[in-house]
């Protein structure tokens, strides 16, 4: 006699007073509502999924899952509405196949960034702004099955021995975890979410995060092969910006991606891309970025796109803009243009290097051509507040000229947005003479003062 036989004849027939009771009680969330429920259908899912040994084919596993579900759900939950029955069954779908809670927060294409702070406080931010949503977990062990999920899906663990762990889902978005004795306050989640198409050029536009005068420039920048560093701080639209300037490579070029995390999304033919790998349980097997920045020099790269410069690699990327690999991209925290080159020589001077500061200026100086700065103002847009290029020394000061920014009137529209305009500081680049030298016309109004 199968599993569902059994049920069949062994229902438990109406809910408990304490089901009834809670039912009663609008101010109890409606996870709690049906807890037991839950707990024991999902049990006897597991136990079905089992004995059916589950797991050869996706599709139809998650279709016999969800079958399941409502065969189970038809038994056990005959004194639910339609309604919440459906909820239910949803719930365990996810639980089972998918991400639980956060499912419903993954698929709305409006919410960026997914923040769960323990089990029952779990933040979004849309159109920029954080709020709390009504999304609740069970408790800290499932909010711990949820992140096991997701990093062992990409090879990466999690436990107390190593409490930190960078990761991404299927679709490229972004994902930290931090569990106790790190956190004091639960299981921690952060998910930076990516839209499944990117953002093009028109959006951006429409975005109001950059002039179309800034835009052709940067896209004859990248064709005209100057290397490119995307600074600003967390949140600010950095990798954003990385993933349209990288639209501009042309598609004959031999591009290699280098990142923690995977998630740049490119569409050019022959790209190749490669992810660090973090030590295994005996602390053994690590991939560096800077192991893979040094590998892609010998993999005959037209393009180097490292995601992120934080450490000992950016000697080596340094290296590679001074060596014949112009064209280069790369992003870095920092809050102005200057930050972006002190921080710069700090990581150079951590990588172990012994060079003068003066030779370590020159080295930068020499490698880099613009910097394009990344903001996210306090209305929860995202600007690039200036794109400033870097000429050299002079004696031990690095000379910069800003070629455009972002000026605010102090004023707010209707919508609750600052108001501002970019500006062309009405200065021609230096860089002009090697855009021209690799082929790329330019326009002498793009640099006309306005």
């Amino acid at each position: 006699m199968g599993l569902l036989d059994k049920l069949a004849q062994q229902r438990l027939g109406p809910p408990n007073e304490n089901e009834n009771e809670a039912q009663s009680k609008k101010d109890v969330p409606y996870i709690d509502m049906y807890s037991d429920l839950k707990i024991r259908i999902h049990q006897e899912v597991i136990d079905e999924i089992n004995k059916n040994q589950l797991g050869k084919n996706e599709k139809e596993d998650t279709d016999g899952i969800q079958k399941t579900i409502e065969e189970i759900m038809d038994l056990e939950a005959t004194h639910i509405n339609r309604a919440d029955k459906a909820k239910i069954s949803q719930d365990l779908l996810n639980d089972i196949v998918g991400y639980g809670p956060l499912e419903i927060l993954l698929k709305d294409p409006d919410i960026s960034e997914i923040m769960v702070n323990g089990p029952n406080r779990v933040y979004i931010e849309k159109s920029g702004i954080i709020e709390l949503s009504e999304v609740v977990f069970k408790d800290d062990n499932h909010v711990m099955n949820i992140i096991d999920r997701i990093v062992s899906s990409v090879g990466r663990h999690i436990d107390e021995s190593s409490p930190m762990v960078d990761a991404r889902l299927q679709d490229g978005s972004r994902v930290n975890a931090v569990i106790p004795p790190l956190s004091l306050v639960g299981p921690i989640i952060t998910i930076r979410k990516f839209s499944k198409k990117p953002i093009s050029v028109e959006q951006l536009l429409d975005f109001g995060s950059m002039s179309k005068k800034m835009i052709a420039f940067l896209e004859a920048c990248v064709k005209g092969k100057l290397n490119i560093i995307v600074s600003g701080g967390t949140g600010s639209g950095k990798t954003t910006t990385l993933n349209v300037l990288s639209s501009f490579i042309p598609a004959n070029e031999r591009i290699i991606t280098i990142e923690d995390a995977a998630e740049l999304q490119l569409f050019q033919d022959h790209l190749i891309t490669l992810e660090s790998r973090p030590p295994n349980l005996e602390g053994r097997g690590r991939i560096s970025i800077r192991d893979l920045v040094v590998n892609a020099l010998r993999m005959r790269p037209d393009r180097i796109i490292i995601g992120e410069v934080r450490s000992t690699e950016t000697i080596d990327m340094l290296q590679a803009m001074n060596t014949g690999h112009d064209g280069s991209l790369t992003t870095i925290h920092a809050n102005t243009p200057r930050d972006a080159m002190s921080r710069i020589e700090t990581m150079v001077l951590m990588s172990g290097v012994d060079l003068p500061l003066r030779a370590i200026r020159d080295q930068t100086t020499s490698a880099l051509d613009i910097i394009v700065q990344q903001s996210r103002l306090r209305d929860g847009t995202r600007k690039v507040i200036s794109i400033t290029e870097v000429i050299g020394l002079e004696g031990d000061v690095v000379i910069m000229q800003e070629l455009y920014k972002y000026e605010m009137s102090g004023q707010m529209d209707s919508d609750g947005k600052f108001k501002g305009r970019f500006k062309s500081m009405g200065i021609r680049p230096r860089c002009v003479e090697k855009i021209i030298h690799n082929g790329v016309m330019v326009n002498d109004d793009w640099f006309n003062e306005n």
